[in-house]
């Protein structure tokens, strides 16, 4: 059995991040909390990330994706972005649920970081990674469901 040190302490990265179905490319960034503001302000990056067509997210029914906070930013988008859930306790029906425990697998298991600048660093290594054959990421997550 592998002995990993730790300092006792649980530190990491909050994540929060879209696949596109259609090309693989994913686009995620690191914010402090997950809260509606910082779940409004990630849908405004998605609206810039993407500037044209239809835009489907397909989410979980956690709290903030249903915040009030949210619901005049929709409105006002609603021609480009539509917030679909899915039924309650189904992230295996969640592609995106796959790539953070395929993050997961590559970058934290059983690995000692000594700061969270480097698991920054090796976390953003795979996102680049994954993006430069988005065609593989599809074929990987499609094929868990």
């Amino acid at each position: 059995q592998r002995i990993i040190p730790t300092f006792g302490k649980h530190q990491g990265l909050k994540l929060i991040g879209t696949l596109n179905y259609e090309t693989g490319e994913v686009f995620c960034i690191e914010e402090e909390c997950y809260d509606a503001e910082t779940f409004l302000r990630f849908l405004q990056l998605v609206l810039e990330r993407y500037p044209t067509g239809k835009i489907v997210m397909i989410l979980d029914n956690a709290r903030i994706h249903h915040a009030k906070l949210i619901q005049p930013f929709l409105k006002e988008h609603e021609d480009r972005l539509e917030l679909v859930f899915l039924p309650p306790y189904s992230p295996q029906l969640n592609l995106i649920e796959g790539l953070w425990k395929w993050l997961k697998s590559d970058v934290i298991y059983n690995v000692f970081y000594s700061s969270v600048q480097e698991i920054r660093k090796n976390v953003q290594a795979f996102i680049q990674r994954i993006n430069q054959k988005p065609e593989q990421t599809i074929d990987r997550l499609c094929v868990q469901l």
